[in-house]
């Protein structure tokens, strides 16, 4: 039977430079090949405090800087941060979102972990782009954010109210641009009118 040394399988850890794993991820650092040494090798990391659990599958490395928005990513993908969590990161919401708020093309879902919530709103996948990688996290483009926001507004699952929205960063033409991707349905044109009234190009 192969034994493993809990002090050299640390080591490895460590010296990957990730701070988030999964079950796939480990068992390749660690080249490990059997399913049930892994999982008897992961509850032993848990225990000396080395990984914690986040959800089935999903650890992380325990003193690593979390950031939320990269743990968010993480945790449910495909993904990316938009609405309300991404129009705050560039300025354009100065109210604080009590969620991390993501966009996706799974199912509709929300996760907790350490106090902080985060949710999934499930989009088509023909509107599932405008984004790009920054700080290490997938996040919205500024305008894409907003398009999302408007959208799903309309749709019922969003909450917007412009007044509250700094659109001077918006790049207008972009975000028409974005915006002729939608499925203009009846509401949808209504919240485009409304937007209308705050933009200029």
């Amino acid at each position: 039977m192969e034994t493993y040394n809990l002090a050299v399988i640390t080591k490895k850890i460590y010296e990957s430079g990730f701070s988030f794993f999964n079950s796939k991820t480990l068992k390749d650092i660690l080249e490990i090949e059997k399913e049930t040494a892994l999982f008897l090798i992961i509850k032993k990391l848990i225990k000396a405090e080395v990984l914690i659990r986040i959800e089935k599958n999903k650890y992380l490395l325990k003193g690593a800087k979390l950031n939320d928005f990269t743990l968010a990513n993480f945790l449910y993908q495909p993904s990316y941060i938009s609405f309300e969590s991404a129009l705050n990161f560039y300025g354009i919401l100065s109210q604080f979102p009590y969620e991390v708020s993501n966009a996706t093309t799974k199912k509709t879902a929300k996760k907790e972990f350490q106090d902080k919530v985060f949710t999934y709103t499930r989009i088509k996948k023909d509107l599932f782009w405008g984004y790009e990688k920054k700080q290490g996290f997938i996040i919205a483009l500024p305008e894409k954010a907003l398009a999302d926001q408007l959208y799903l507004s309309s749709k019922g699952y969003k909450r917007i109210n412009l007044d509250e929205y700094n659109l001077e960063i918006i790049s207008v033409s972009r975000l028409k641009k974005y915006l002729n991707k939608y499925p203009k349905t009846k509401q949808f044109k209504s919240a485009l009118r409304v937007l209308g009234e705050y933009i200029r190009s």
